[in-house]
């Protein structure tokens, strides 16, 4: 026990450390290089004349930030998702809730064109409450629809098809140019009136998942054993799926649908601290934003001076992690 808790505090601690080496990275380094004291003035000497300045108030510093937050909030969710249903293979961008979030956005933009970015959140929020509603509504009609490659094949349908919906509404109503932004994630688009408005959502979001976090642990090993330990099974899954649903939609509302985030660090944290997701949460948080921060230092420099959608630099690491899980453990549970 005490080897599994100095190691959280370890890899929490490095994990840190690396953040604000990744922050300033960030922030110096893309298209346009800037040097550190020129970084340092626009954050204590802003001038709105110095182009500089601009490109690391408005541009950089959003990015870096939205990097961290998304990664953390999409690592949290998956986490939450693997404990609660036992599914190695559960995700926000697999089983259907990043796509739901797309779906609300897009009928967002196609009725209510002048929306405002609170507007938006409320739709992103409210469309990953409708993905995972029906991904898990109909996997309980289905036999065997609660297996691993199930719900994956089931969560993946389902994203086909609200994503399908999506670009019809767009095509239809021509706000395709307006919506691509969410379908083909880019950080440097972040806003960052938009990160200012995500932060108390996220925050919600964490704290109700850190929360959520002793209960997950007993649930993970099945609902029975849960029950006869005296917890209320339906709220502790209620309680999850709404931190998850936050998370997410909250994540899509900045930035627009990334995958395999929320995959792939909860399986490397489990690996790294055991099975207790009082440390799952809280350090699939820490790694899942210092993954995404590099995945996104990464997109600026694989072809330079043109930038690599964030999604196809994840979809790098994701896309074999994925397969290697439906090999090994897609016929089981998680442990």
């Amino acid at each position: 026990m005490r080897s599994f808790k100095w190691k959280t505090w370890t890899f929490s601690g490095l994990a840190l450390a690396l953040m604000v080496v990744t922050v300033i990275i960030s922030v110096l380094h893309g298209t346009k290089p800037i040097r550190y004291e020129t970084a340092w003035e626009a954050l204590v000497h802003f001038d709105e004349g110095n182009v500089d300045h601009q490109i690391i108030r408005t541009s950089r510093i959003p990015r870096a930030i939205g990097a961290l937050l998304i990664g953390g909030l999409l690592a949290a969710s998956g986490a939450l998702m693997q404990g609660m249903t036992r599914n190695p293979l559960a995700s926000p961008s697999i089983m259907g809730i990043s796509d739901g979030s797309v779906f609300a956005i897009t009928l967002c933009m196609a009725f209510l064109p002048g929306a405002s970015n609170m507007a938006m959140v409320g739709y992103s929020l409210a469309g990953s409450a409708l993905g995972g509603v029906l991904v898990f509504g109909i996997s309980r009609l289905l036999p065997g629809g609660s297996s691993p490659v199930m719900m994956a094949v089931l969560g993946t349908v389902m994203g086909t098809f609200l994503g399908g919906l999506s670009q019809a509404l767009a095509s239809y109503y021509q706000v395709s140019q307006n919506i691509s932004f969410w379908y083909n994630a880019r950080l440097h688009g972040i806003s960052p009136d938009m990160i200012q408005l995500a932060i108390p959502f996220a925050a919600a979001g964490l704290i109700l998942a850190l929360f959520m976090a002793r209960p997950m642990t007993a649930l993970s090993l099945g609902e029975e054993i849960a029950a006869e330990l005296g917890m209320n099974v339906k709220l502790i899954k209620s309680l999850t799926m709404l931190s998850v649903v936050i998370m997410t939609g909250i994540s899509v509302a900045i930035a627009g649908k990334i995958a395999f985030v929320g995959l792939i660090l909860p399986h490397i944290t489990r690996f790294l601290v055991g099975p207790d997701y009082r440390r799952i949460v809280p350090l699939s948080a820490l790694l899942g934003a210092l993954f995404l921060g590099w995945c996104d230092l990464i997109s600026r420099f694989l072809n330079p001076p043109f930038e690599v959608p964030i999604g196809v630099v994840t979809a790098l690491f994701g896309v074999p992690y994925f397969l290697y899980l439906i090999k090994t453990r897609g016929g089981g549970r998680s442990e």
